[in-house]
């Protein structure tokens, strides 16, 4: 066989192990050099072991295959970009479109002399030790923060007295057309728990600020970060970060405290008894049993307090509303039969920033007053998000809103 027809040949075998159909479109998946998988489980990999499973998970190789995916999706296609997913539920009737796992192709990190540069998929916590390694301050608090530097950079992550807004020189993103951008922290217009990234843009890699430092004062600082963490998070738990974002001037967990929430479950879901902003899956939990506590706290803390509790974690997916199908077992039903099933009950997946993707906007974290022009929330979300969704082309027949949170 000569060069060219052994080229020819591996090219054809690759988009014959590529070329998914989306169940729900008439769209070919493109044919890309990492791996994809068609209705893959996704509660595996989320802090809260609870949702459905991706209509197509995909794992890019590296920048490049990422870039050139994004490029070759339609624009009506749900994407979402998954980190460690750890402020995140996925909702149990799982995820249509492309869900996006940055591996290992991402989490390279490179130390500099006043700095260095991660991957949007290097854990928190390692960029934390590489810098302590190498004997640069400035980034202990990622220690404490659990997820991706990526979905850092998204949701400006701060704990301990720092944040990514107060480090970050600049993010390489990839838009949804497959431009590769470089934004400075001005360019991002950094805010509480919030970054200004493009719409759909994708977090690929950022450069983070330091400074030298005696290695075991460093040492010093992160252990004291874990020790506080371990003493007063349920960290052994299976939970999530911080539940809901602190109102200016207030603190979360007090309000929720006061509101007599701690401890509070609904099916298999529990306020944790050791900070009550954190939520808890006591082991049978399913992801409508937490969010539907989680909407059950803000109600209560809105009548206790008239305080309105935004979310911090993000809630992604279709409901599930229906019963599974026959040849579907609980937490494994097809995303796409379940957003044809849920669609004429104005259900829909939201197309979100999750760890490493922007959104279109984010809550403003206001707190609101109780009173005619601003009720008390509802006991769930997703009727009223529904109202605020728009249709994609009918080829998808799903839904997306125009916000997330």
């Amino acid at each position: 066989m000569t060069d060219d027809r052994k080229q020819k040949s591996e090219d054809r075998g690759r988009k014959e192990s590529h070329g998914v159909r989306l169940p729900s479109s008439d769209f070919s998946f493109p044919a890309i050099r990492g791996r994809v998988e068609k209705n893959a489980p996704l509660a595996p990999f989320t802090w809260f072991r609870v949702g459905g499973p991706a209509e197509v998970l995909v794992r890019p190789a590296d920048a490049k295959d990422l870039a050139a995916l994004l490029h070759s999706l339609p624009p009506g296609v749900p994407v979402h970009v998954l980190g460690a997913c750890s402020n995140l539920i996925i909702r149990d009737g799982g995820l249509p479109g492309v869900v996006i796992r940055l591996a290992r192709g991402f989490a390279a990190v490179k130390i500099e002399p006043d700095g260095l540069v991660a991957g949007a998929g290097a854990l928190d916590a390692t960029v934390a030790e590489h810098a302590a390694a190498a004997g640069l301050t400035g980034l202990e608090f990622l220690s404490g923060v659990p997820g991706t530097i990526g979905g850092a950079v998204v949701m400006n992550a701060g704990a301990y007295g720092g944040d990514i807004a107060s480090c970050l020189d600049w993010a390489e993103v990839v838009s949804r057309s497959g431009a590769i951008l470089r934004l400075t922290a001005r360019n991002l217009a950094f805010a509480y728990r919030h970054a200004h990234l493009p719409e759909g843009a994708v977090v690929l890699r950022v450069r983070l600020r330091a400074l030298p430092a005696v290695p075991a004062v460093i040492a010093a600082r992160m252990a004291e970060i874990r020790t506080a963490r371990e003493t007063s998070q349920p960290v052994r738990a299976r939970t999530g970060g911080s539940t809901f974002r602190n109102p200016p001037n207030m603190k979360a967990w007090e309000l929720i405290d006061a509101a007599g929430c701690r401890g509070l479950t609904r099916g298999g879901a529990q306020v944790s008894e050791k900070h009550c902003n954190f939520l808890i899956n006591n082991g049978g939990a399913t992801a409508a049993d937490l969010e539907g506590l989680g909407e059950e706290v803000r109600r209560r803390v809105h009548d206790a307090t008239g305080v309105t509790l935004e979310w911090e974690i993000h809630r992604i997916g279709v409901p599930s509303l229906a019963p599974a199908m026959k040849d579907e077992a609980p937490g494994n039903a097809d995303p796409a039969r379940a957003a044809k099933r849920t669609s004429s009950l104005g259900t829909a997946p939201e197309r979100a920033a999750v760890a490493c993707v922007a959104p279109n906007t984010f809550a403003s974290g206001r707190i609101a007053k109780r009173d005619a022009a601003n009720p008390a929330p509802a006991a769930s979300d997703a009727p009223a998000e529904s109202a605020a969704m728009r249709r994609t082309p009918a080829s998808f027949n799903t839904l997306m809103p125009e916000s997330v949170q």
